[in-house]
């Protein structure tokens, strides 16, 4: 079978055994790069209690890991085209396992800088949305939108699923035994992966990808604003929920391991989330849904503080469903505005977007705990991130609708 490619020349399809192969191969490293990435709100606590690290410093741990995260996403892409999916993905299973086990021998808090923040966020952000989008690309024509969405669908296993196992495993055997059977997750990973992903044979329609900025965009207006709003985006999730929910619920007299299981259930409402906001993408004003979106968000996380307590009631738990819903929803209709603005730019303009999800996460991390060791309480931090969530509202209102307007086929 031939297809066609956009440069005229003919390629031939992927067999169709393979590229599966390829596909799980992808959502193995995936689902173990991924649970990496909420690990850290989890060893807060113990942290802070055995080794005596403020909660500041262990959250700049937390925000060099977001912004190596975000920074490496837009150039992983261009290093795959250079030197394969199969290598990439090995070499960040490796980094993230060594960066676990180094976690574990480290005596300072910039020891835990180097191997949390900069060694686990280069694998993590090595296998993010660019490695989902790369397999998708290269070796399915017919049901991207199905690929994706799962390989999508991994990336949330890995996050939120192993979230109890992880905080059971900490609460009975020590913060040190997760780590390492993480790394060891990682060790098994990596020769599963160097077998089944591969680069197809057949030529690409397009040349390699190109990582530096669109002439232009430092100085787009409908940019900052994107990157603005997504900025918040990442503070008022990763940076707060998935960093200081959990410690937070424990100030409370709720175990470490039911705070967990609720960030777990967050995680399963995502993927209805955001399939529900893709279809309205399509259908609304992406700019309004957005607004809606954050104005949501931050109601939610003004109230959280009156919500949380020693046990789960039915408040918090709606709670966990309204957040959940709306945790991921940003992402179509904010992808649906760089391609209103940028059109076939949209991807790498995307990427950078990201980079600022990252930033805003990551220093929200790191506030998040330095207000907690000030005031002895998280209650400012909802309320502050709650604030942010507000101004994002009304920026994303202001977005113009761009050269290809706003509104999808209906």
């Amino acid at each position: 079978m031939t297809t066609h490619t956009g440069t005229g020349r003919t390629a031939i399809a992927p067999p169709r055994d393979r590229k599966w192969v390829v596909a799980a191969g992808a959502a193995l490293a995936i689902v173990v790069a991924g649970s990496f990435s909420t690990l850290a709100g989890l060893l807060v606590g113990p942290l802070h209690t055995e080794l005596g690290w403020s909660r500041s410093a262990i959250g700049l741990g937390t925000l060099v890991n977001m912004v190596v995260y975000g920074a490496t996403a837009p150039f992983a892409a261009a290093l795959m085209d250079r030197i394969g999916m199969r290598r990439v993905a090995v070499g960040a299973l490796a980094l993230v396992g060594a960066g676990a086990l180094l976690t574990t021998a480290a005596r300072a808090p910039w020891q835990f800088v180097v191997a949390w923040g900069v060694l686990v966020g280069l694998g993590t952000g090595a296998t993010a949305t660019t490695f989902a989008a790369t397999v998708t690309e290269r070796w399915f024509v017919a049901r991207r939108g199905l690929v994706a969405g799962l390989l999508t669908a991994a990336s949330v296993v890995g996050q939120f699923v192993f979230l109890p196992l992880l905080s059971w495993v900490i609460d009975g055997y020590g913060w040190r035994t997760a780590a390492y059977g993480l790394a060891g997750a990682a060790a098994v990973a990596v020769p599963l992966v160097g077998a089944a992903v591969r680069d197809p044979a057949t030529p690409r329609a397009a040349g390699a990808r190109t990582v530096p900025l669109p002439t232009g965009l430092l100085r787009s207006g409908p940019f900052w604003l994107l990157a603005g709003t997504f900025a918040v985006c990442g503070a008022s999730t990763n940076g707060v929920m998935w960093t200081h929910f959990a410690p937070a619920a424990h100030d409370h007299g709720m175990p470490t391991t039911v705070a967990a299981s609720l960030l777990s259930l967050v995680g399963i409402f995502n993927v209805a989330g955001t399939v529900a906001s893709g279809w309205a993408t399509d259908r609304l004003d992406p700019r309004r849904l957005l607004a809606a979106y954050y104005g949501l968000r931050g109601l939610t996380l003004l109230a959280l503080p009156l919500l949380l307590g020693a046990v789960v009631d039915a408040p918090l738990f709606a709670f966990t469903v309204v957040f959940g819903l709306l945790d991921v929803a940003t992402i179509p209709p904010t992808l649906a505005l760089c391609r209103a603005h940028f059109g076939e730019r949209a991807p790498v303009v995307f990427g950078w977007v990201s980079a600022a999800h990252q930033v805003g996460a990551g220093a929200v991390a790191f506030a998040g705990g330095a207000v907690r060791d000030a005031f002895g309480s998280y209650d400012l931090v909802w309320v502050g991130v709650a604030g942010l969530c507000a101004v994002a509202a009304l920026l994303a209102l202001t977005v113009t609708a761009g050269r290809e307007g706003v509104r999808g086929p209906g």
